[in-house]
């Protein structure tokens, strides 16, 4: 079940000589000959802030047009992320230069107990960036940077509908130590706890991160410690089935180091962490556990160690990338039918870049190299990337064009490989490396108000892991392999005045798949997608106190025979936010999840989440 896109190597040599040739033509008047930097502040959602608990990393990806969340309940209580068409093992979590992973299921590779202070905006790499940044995730990356800490702090009470409430506090300090030696301490600690919109949809959160930070003129070096205790219960939530009072609650440890250093031809950044999660699911609430199979209790452990970075060699800007991870699954009441409990891993990936043309107006760029995947389970993989850019700067803004291949493996998680081959969760042992060839083309027209990009992408996914259902067997689902050929348009206009914010976006998607000999009926991942999805964002400035912030969210979703009701949804997320005038950091929240009650299921079978109401009040100093 292998294939590689071949056609790919030609469109890019074709590309190539189209741009190539388009940079030669004198496009640019005289008035135009010199470059004008220009940025636009980027704000992709409208709401950083949930109704239904306190925010995490993944709260800001709810309504992002470049991702889409899929949650069962709570989306802060779990959360499958997917990009581009890609499920939701297929993208990764990286924070400095390591991707934290989850050795168990792709399903809590967002548990990343980080107060969301504590990181930058993600970025979501795809393509090279994807193939570069990159580990184990075949199809995108979300990044994050450790910004510097400042002097601040920051209260939240709230309450809400559903006995919901929940409170966060976090306080920073710096200390200057002569010269350009600064020392910093993060504290922070927050907590939820509500009933649910829905009977057994209840929740109990808890998390706590400590940060020290040394910044020394051209680099900095942190130590954080998180730990985060995340109990929560949804019907159906991973079953499918609603009758089903299922409960999930994780227990994440994390130790994360990381050191980054500007030098004059480039920089790099070195990062070393450990994860411990456990985890106790059951799929009916009102059984007692015995600890026998069936009870499905997990427990593993992720060391990891990586350093990217950048060095100028000439004309050449050599961009690396290294990553070491050991996993282990420590203890399983289910998952013991597998040939392996660790694994470890390794990946390399160069890929220079060069300018081949550049003048005042414009610059064109091409970009080569090569990723390696290894396993000392799995197969070896060498993934091929290229692309060429050419983005030109005039005096009312830049515009950019590009094309590139890349290619990106990954390896499935021990739910996958050791799971029984039968019973409620069917794994299969046998299934391997993954592997995914993308070719995208994509424009951008940036100015200082506004921004425009359109992206068309074409993807052959081989060997996918997806969990499918078979009417013969309607109590299980079983993991089986497919060939998926994925293509897609993503176009997103974002557009800024005095007093309103606007990020208004379209994604499309289509899907063939092939799962061999596999009997198949539905796919509760694959093909559970959305052919047409639209969101629009806005933050609208109503009274100098008082803004408005709507998140919305139309959605035809791809047909699906688990799906118990429409396959259309229309979600908004809202929220009227007020800042005192005389009490400077002082404001409160009046916020909204599924204001409109959409009965959605972003799980074929698995209720939607309820409408949220909250009202909160937060201080910041």
């Amino acid at each position: 079940m292998t294939r590689r896109p071949s056609i790919a190597i030609s469109l890019l040599c074709s590309s190539f000589l189209s741009l190539s040739a388009f940079t030669q033509a004198d496009e640019i008047s005289a008035d135009e000959s010199t470059l004008t930097e220009v940025t636009v502040h980027e704000r992709r959602v409208a709401n950083d802030q949930p109704a239904g608990t306190f925010a995490t990393p993944v709260t800001v990806l709810r309504f992002d047009p470049a991702t889409e969340l899929q949650s069962r309940g709570l989306p802060e209580g779990q959360a499958d992320i997917a990009v581009r068409g890609g499920l939701f093992e297929n993208t990764g979590f990286k924070v400095a230069a390591v991707t934290l992973t989850d050795p168990q299921t792709g399903h809590y590779a967002a548990e990343l107990p980080f107060d969301p202070a504590l990181l930058s905006t993600g970025e979501i790499r795809t393509g090279i960036d994807n193939s570069l940044g990159g580990f184990n995730s075949s199809v995108a990356t979300i990044a994050y940077s450790l910004p510097e800490i400042s002097k601040s702090g920051s209260a939240t009470l709230g309450a809400g509908s559903d006995s919901l409430n929940f409170q966060s506090l976090r306080y920073a300090t710096v200390a200057e130590r002569g010269g350009d030696v600064t020392l910093g301490l993060q504290l922070s600690a927050a907590m939820s706890e509500g009933d649910g919109s829905v009977p057994d949809g209840d929740h109990d959160f808890a998390r706590y991160n400590v940060q020290l930070q040394r910044v020394d003129g051209n680099s900095q070096s942190d130590l954080i410690i998180a730990y985060q205790d995340k109990f929560y219960g949804w019907p159906g939530a991973y079953t499918g089935f609603a009758t089903l009072p299922e409960t999930d609650h994780t227990k994440t440890s994390l130790v994360f180091g990381n050191h980054r250093r500007e030098q004059d031809h480039g920089w790099w950044e070195a990062s070393a962490f450990y994860r411990g999660l456990e985890d106790d699911y059951d799929f009916n609430r009102t059984t007692q556990e015995s600890g026998a199979p069936g009870s499905f209790d997990h427990e593993t452990e992720v060391y990891g160690a990586g350093i990217h970075g950048q060095v100028r060699h000439g004309t050449w800007d050599w961009n690396y990338a290294l990553q070491l991870t050991s996993d282990k699954l420590l203890e399983s009441t289910d998952l013991t039918n597998g040939n392996f409990t660790s694994r470890n891993y390794a990946s390399v990936r160069i890929v220079p870049s060069i300018d081949l043309a550049q003048s005042d107006n414009h610059i064109v760029t091409l970009r080569a190299g090569v990723a390696v995947d290894s396993s000392n389970r799995d197969s070896t993989e060498i993934l091929p990337v290229i692309g060429i850019s050419r983005r030109t700067t005039t005096s009312w803004g830049s515009r950019n064009i590009s094309f590139e291949y890349a290619g990106a493996s990954q390896v499935p998680g021990y739910t996958v490989l050791n799971s029984r081959p039968t019973g409620l969760f069917g794994g299969n042992p046998e299934l391997g490396r993954e592997r995914a060839d993308e070719v995208t083309l994509s424009f951008a027209w940036e100015a200082t108000s506004w921004r425009t990009d359109v992206t068309g992408f074409y993807r052959q996914d081989d060997d996918l892991v997806d969990w499918t259902f078979a009417s013969g067997a309607p109590f299980a689902r079983q993991a089986n392999a497919v060939d998926v050929d994925v293509a897609g348009a993503i176009i997103s206009v974002t557009r800024s005045w005095s007093s309103l914010d606007v990020v208004a976006a379209y994604n499309y998607l289509n899907k063939d798949a092939d799962y061999g000999e596999a009997t198949v009926d539905a796919s509760f991942y694959a093909l559970n997608f959305a052919r047409h999805r639209v969101t629009l964002a806005l933050r609208y400035d109503l009274f100098d106190s008082v803004q408005l912030r709507l998140d919305n969210e139309y959605r035809q979703q791809e047909e699906n025979a688990l799906r118990a009701n429409s396959d259309n949804a229309f979600l908004v997320s809202a929220a009227l936010a007020w800042e005192s005038a005389h009490r400077r950091g002082l404001g409160v929240v009046l916020a909204a999840d599924n204001l409109t009650d959409d009965d959605y299921q972003q799980f074929p079978g698995t209720p939607a989440v309820g409408r949220h109401l909250s009202l909160s009040v937060r201080y910041d100093w």
